[in-house]
Protein backbone atom coordinates (compact mmCIF):
# COMPACT_ATOMS: atom_id res chain seq x y z
CA UNK A 1 0.00 0.00 0.00
CA UNK A 2 1.35 3.46 -0.85
CA UNK A 3 0.62 6.82 0.68
CA UNK A 4 1.14 9.91 -1.45
CA UNK A 5 0.95 13.56 -0.53
CA UNK A 6 0.79 16.69 -2.65
CA UNK A 7 2.88 18.59 -0.10
CA UNK A 8 6.57 19.35 -0.81
CA UNK A 9 7.50 16.71 1.74
CA UNK A 10 5.88 13.33 1.21
CA UNK A 11 6.16 9.73 2.32
CA UNK A 12 5.72 6.61 0.19
CA UNK A 13 5.23 3.30 2.00
CA UNK A 14 6.51 0.04 0.52
CA UNK A 15 6.58 -3.53 1.84
CA UNK A 16 8.88 -2.99 4.82
CA UNK A 17 10.55 0.40 4.42
CA UNK A 18 9.34 3.82 3.42
CA UNK A 19 10.71 6.53 1.17
CA UNK A 20 10.60 10.06 2.57
CA UNK A 21 10.99 13.12 0.33
CA UNK A 22 12.70 15.84 2.37
CA UNK A 23 13.93 19.37 1.82
CA UNK A 24 17.56 20.30 2.56
CA UNK A 25 18.88 23.83 2.47
CA UNK A 26 21.83 24.40 0.09
CA UNK A 27 24.61 24.44 2.73
CA UNK A 28 23.40 21.16 4.29
CA UNK A 29 22.74 19.61 0.89
CA UNK A 30 26.31 20.37 -0.24
CA UNK A 31 27.75 18.88 2.96
CA UNK A 32 25.71 15.68 2.62
CA UNK A 33 26.71 15.40 -1.06
CA UNK A 34 30.39 15.86 -0.14
CA UNK A 35 30.13 13.22 2.59
CA UNK A 36 31.12 15.61 5.39
CA UNK A 37 27.65 15.55 6.98
CA UNK A 38 26.60 11.89 7.39
CA UNK A 39 23.64 12.80 9.62
CA UNK A 40 20.58 15.04 9.72
CA UNK A 41 18.69 16.54 12.66
CA UNK A 42 14.94 16.57 12.07
CA UNK A 43 11.62 16.76 13.77
CA UNK A 44 10.57 13.11 14.05
CA UNK A 45 7.14 13.67 12.52
CA UNK A 46 7.46 10.71 10.12
CA UNK A 47 8.56 8.07 12.66
CA UNK A 48 11.82 7.45 10.79
CA UNK A 49 13.11 3.86 10.90
CA UNK A 50 16.44 2.26 10.03
CA UNK A 51 16.28 1.20 6.38
CA UNK A 52 13.95 4.01 5.25
CA UNK A 53 15.04 5.71 2.03
CA UNK A 54 15.42 9.49 1.99
CA UNK A 55 15.04 11.44 -1.24
CA UNK A 56 16.79 14.68 -0.33
CA UNK A 57 15.86 17.70 -2.46
CA UNK A 58 17.92 20.90 -2.39
CA UNK A 59 15.64 23.78 -1.41
CA UNK A 60 16.47 27.49 -1.29
CA UNK A 61 14.46 29.02 1.59
CA UNK A 62 15.15 32.58 0.42
CA UNK A 63 13.73 31.99 -3.07
CA UNK A 64 11.18 29.41 -1.94
CA UNK A 65 12.17 27.04 -4.75
CA UNK A 66 13.89 23.74 -5.43
CA UNK A 67 17.16 23.67 -7.38
CA UNK A 68 16.40 20.35 -9.07
CA UNK A 69 19.32 18.63 -7.32
CA UNK A 70 18.52 15.43 -5.40
CA UNK A 71 20.37 12.81 -3.36
CA UNK A 72 19.27 9.37 -2.25
CA UNK A 73 20.36 8.27 1.22
CA UNK A 74 19.22 5.55 3.61
CA UNK A 75 18.58 5.81 7.35
CA UNK A 76 21.40 3.86 9.01
CA UNK A 77 20.65 4.94 12.60
CA UNK A 78 17.95 6.84 14.48
CA UNK A 79 18.82 8.65 17.72
CA UNK A 80 15.46 9.61 19.18
CA UNK A 81 14.76 12.75 21.19
CA UNK A 82 14.93 12.61 24.95
CA UNK A 83 18.43 11.09 24.82
CA UNK A 84 21.91 12.64 24.66
CA UNK A 85 20.62 16.21 24.58
CA UNK A 86 18.30 15.73 21.60
CA UNK A 87 15.01 17.53 22.21
CA UNK A 88 11.90 15.38 22.63
CA UNK A 89 10.04 15.02 19.33
CA UNK A 90 13.24 15.41 17.28
CA UNK A 91 15.81 12.87 16.06
CA UNK A 92 19.27 12.56 14.59
CA UNK A 93 19.33 10.38 11.48
CA UNK A 94 22.47 8.56 10.39
CA UNK A 95 22.70 8.73 6.58
CA UNK A 96 24.06 5.79 4.58
CA UNK A 97 24.84 5.62 0.86
CA UNK A 98 23.55 2.08 0.39
CA UNK A 99 20.35 0.34 1.38
CA UNK A 100 20.71 -2.00 4.34
CA UNK A 101 20.61 -5.72 3.67
CA UNK A 102 17.36 -7.50 4.51
CA UNK A 103 17.20 -9.26 7.87
CA UNK A 104 19.06 -12.58 7.84
CA UNK A 105 21.24 -11.71 4.83
CA UNK A 106 24.90 -11.44 5.81
CA UNK A 107 26.65 -12.53 2.60
CA UNK A 108 26.14 -10.10 -0.27
CA UNK A 109 27.31 -12.75 -2.76
CA UNK A 110 23.99 -14.48 -2.14
CA UNK A 111 21.94 -11.36 -2.59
Amino acid sequence: MSRYSSSPVSTVTTASHRTHELQLWPQCFAAVAAGTKPFDVRENDYDFQVGDALLLREYDPDRHEYSGQTLLRYVSHVLCGGEFGVQEGWCVLGLGNVAPLPAGITDTRLW
